[in-house]
């Protein structure tokens, strides 16, 4: 960042296998979400490679990139990401959408997925009607919405209670 390198991940090889759930762990500033990043294709490695499913994606063109992280992974941020003027449902659908699906079986999948999170009176609120635990179940729906093959989580049961957060990993 401007100009200056900094060596976040050295000599990082890892392998996942469908099912698997893997807890990245360390103290703040050790790199824990900028390899949740690189593994989401949303930063570049400046060496190395990220195989999904045997591809590396960092040689697909971008828009081939744009649709692989839109259909294959989900992302859970830290800070929710959500878009304040959309409704619940409509934030839940937005994958949906990118991916070109009709706005009624979108909107009704994202009606659906609210459900399955606990959130089916709340899908006409907009993100600041929303408590934080709300919020994050929404982002929680949005990024299971498309059933990725991955599903990338920064600290995905914060806000959570210890309840709401075991059904939440189950899922």
């Amino acid at each position: 960042k401007g100009g200056v390198s900094i060596d976040v991940l050295r000599g990082v090889t890892l392998s996942f296998d469908a099912g698997d759930r893997v807890a990245i762990v360390g103290p703040s500033g050790s790199g824990k979400s900028t390899f949740l990043q690189i593994l989401g294709t949303l930063d570049r490695p400046s060496a190395g490679q990220v195989l999904l499913g045997g591809e590396d994606v960092f040689k697909l063109p971008r828009r081939q990139l744009d649709s692989l992280r839109n259909t294959r992974i989900g992302f859970v941020f830290q800070s929710f990401n959500l878009l304040e003027r959309q409704t619940a449902e409509e934030n839940v659908a937005l994958p949906l959408r990118y991916g070109g699906v009709p706005r009624a079986e979108r909107l009704e999948r994202a009606i659906k997925m609210l459900g399955k999170v606990g959130l089916a009176d709340r899908v006409g609120h907009r993100p600041d009607e929303l408590s934080g635990g709300q919020r994050q179940r929404v982002a929680i729906a949005r990024a299971l919405i498309a059933d990725p093959d991955l599903i990338l989580a920064d600290e995905p049961t914060g806000n959570l209670d210890s309840k709401s957060g075991a059904e939440i990993l189950e899922m």
